[in-house]
């Protein structure tokens, strides 16, 4: 790899973790390029972002967008997006189908995050399951209201028969 290629990405991956909201570190020995490529495609559905970057150069890129604190040793794969719960699902969710792929570490909210807060993350709702549940809790009174309203139409119309 010339020296160019490397500056281009560490610059191009320092811009991307800085506007980022999780960055996850996740071991990925042993896995093959279909598992690799069952992930990007999980990754991409949820509009977060895989990449296999090698460590020295995460390093530098890290430490460029003020994440530190996070030693990079072996084979990583790094998965990060601009919203934190999306990116806890899916290392999560690939996690759980897949036993090579091991989470180790994340930056979240500006501080080193265990996999214990990564597996807490990804067990809350998505803002839309969140809105989907308040809709609920309000149009429950309306619609218990209306499927009243109906078993008195139905008694009615049974009563004047």
């Amino acid at each position: 790899m010339t020296k160019n290629k490397k500056i281009e990405i560490v610059n191009s991956t320092t811009e991307e973790f800085k506007s980022s909201d999780a960055l996850v570190v996740c071991n990925f020995k042993g896995l093959d390029v279909r598992s690799i490529e069952e992930l990007r495609i999980l990754a991409k559905e949820e509009n977060v972002k895989v990449r296999v970057i090698k460590n020295t150069l995460a390093s530098i890129a890290m430490k460029n967008s003020n994440i530190e604190g996070i030693e990079l040793t072996s084979t990583n794969i790094f998965v990060w997006g601009m919203d934190q719960l999306k990116v806890t699902k899916v290392v999560a969710k690939f996690a759980k189908i897949n036993d090579k792929f091991i989470i180790k570490t994340a930056f979240i909210d500006g501080e080193i995050a265990d996999i214990d807060k990564i597996e807490a993350l990804s067990k809350m709702p998505s803002r839309d399951e969140l809105i989907g549940m308040l809709l609920r809790t309000w149009m429950a009174p309306v619609t218990n209201f209306t499927i009243g309203l109906d078993a008195l139409r139905v008694k009615k119309e049974e009563e004047s028969a």
